[in-house]
């Protein structure tokens, strides 16, 4: 029922959205040109997924957005493991992940593509950067929060490092690397069109985007754009979602939520 009625709330809250744009352009107080209909927006929106083109460009996006999100889990991840498992490295690179964590990868822009220019490496490059630093954390904070009583028993009973981790830590930590990395895929997908809008040629949403602000009645065609991009966006969340659920039914939260469900009998 809960799950219900936040559904019902944001499906609520998107018409209400969509009214007063809808209002507001209809009745001149801001003008079309500055901000069109949004039914407007949204039948260029539904049209664009007839254009063989503009699909291509969401191709080119998904790929960058894929590579840089498994790049960074096959550093992070690892990297995260051994730091939150050995606390002499976490020691002696510490002041370097946190020199370079701050930085902006949108300030970083203009240098990758100095280096590798404007198409995907730089994309990638930039993504993975970004990635990074979430699923690293989560990692370690993970590692931290596992359940010290079963790593003593497996110790106990002879087990090793890599035993104890195998079968303890990485299980354990493993919901927080899934949250880790749903918060990178929003961030990739962010920097994929950020990088595209300011490259400004090449295939990609946010090269549709960039091309149609330069047009002089470009504003419908650059919000159908935003549009698709936070429709993708909220896809992917939500299968990111739905596979935490089924894949960890044993955090607090997914227990909470069977319970809740036994308790009405369901």
């Amino acid at each position: 029922m809960k799950r219900r009625q936040e559904l019902g709330l944001g499906l609520l809250g998107v018409l209400l959205a969509f009214g007063v744009c809808e209002a507001v352009s209809r009745a001149g107080i801001v003008r079309r040109s500055y901000l069109p209909p949004a039914s407007e927006v949204l039948s260029r929106a539904l049209e664009l997924a007839g254009d063989s083109v503009f699909l291509d460009g969401i191709g080119a996006t998904l790929r960058a957005w894929v590579l840089g999100l498994g790049l960074a889990c096959a550093i992070a991840v690892p990297l995260g493991l051994l730091l939150g498992s050995v606390p002499l490295v976490d020691a002696a690179v510490r002041a370097i992940v946190e020199f370079l964590r701050p930085l902006p990868s949108v300030a970083l822009i203009p240098l990758v593509s100095l280096l590798l220019g404007s198409g995907t490496e730089t994309k990638v490059a930039l993504i993975t950067y970004a990635c990074v630093w979430p699923i690293l954390f989560n990692t370690i904070y993970g590692l931290g929060e596992t359940d010290p009583l079963a790593k003593d028993t497996l110790r106990a009973f002879g087990f090793g490092r890599l035993a104890v981790l195998l079968r303890v830590e990485l299980p354990g930590t493993a919901p927080f690397i899934a949250a880790g990395i749903r918060i990178s895929a929003a961030v990739a997908l962010i920097l994929a069109v950020a990088t595209e809008i300011l490259a400004g040629f090449g295939e990609g949403l946010g090269i549709f985007i960039a091309q149609a602000s330069l047009s002089t009645e470009g504003t419908r065609d650059v919000l159908a754009g935003v549009v698709w991009a936070g429709a993708l966006g909220l896809v992917i969340n939500g299968v990111l979602v739905w596979g935490e659920r089924r894949l960890f039914p044993w955090t607090p939260e997914q227990r909470e939520r069977a319970a809740a469900y036994r308790g009405r009998g369901v």
